[in-house]
């Protein structure tokens, strides 16, 4: 068994990782803790041509501070952690890491920011719970 968290800066991940760590007696599986880098937030923004790198160097090195600083915590809270950074659309990488690598479990926060807003436009949460092959525990 092998258990996939996808986590973003922001309450909703701070809540799941409190909680994996409330629930770790639970959760003997391997954890693989994933961050992926929104490439997509960058299509809308104004961003010239020449400072694209330079943006998504800097997306990625934050990414990486907060991917390191949630492992510590699950690390010393005593699970099995393992990070990974990835870039891309996150409900499109989430789905194929969890699909692709048969994953047992996947657990994943989800916004209350309502069910209407939810089915309009779509969450991330919703898209992973529809398009993956294992069972998903919403936080």
């Amino acid at each position: 068994m092998k258990i996939l968290v996808p986590i973003r800066d922001g309450r909703t991940s701070d809540a799941t990782i409190k909680a994996l760590i409330e629930h770790r007696d639970h959760l003997q599986a391997p954890i693989t803790l994933l961050h992926v880098v929104n490439l997509k937030k960058m299509d809308y923004r104004m961003i010239p041509d020449f400072q694209i790198d330079m943006v998504r160097q800097y997306a990625t090195r934050t990414a990486q501070r907060l991917l390191d600083d949630k492992t510590r915590q699950l690390q010393e809270a005593g699970l099995d952690v393992t990070p990974r950074l990835e870039a891309g659309f996150p409900r499109e990488v989430i789905c194929a890491i969890a699909n692709d690598e048969d994953f047992s479990l996947l657990i994943i926060g989800r916004h209350s920011r309502g069910e209407i807003r939810d089915v309009l436009f779509g969450s991330v949460s919703n898209h992973v719970l529809h398009g993956v092959k294992c069972p998903v525990l919403l936080f």
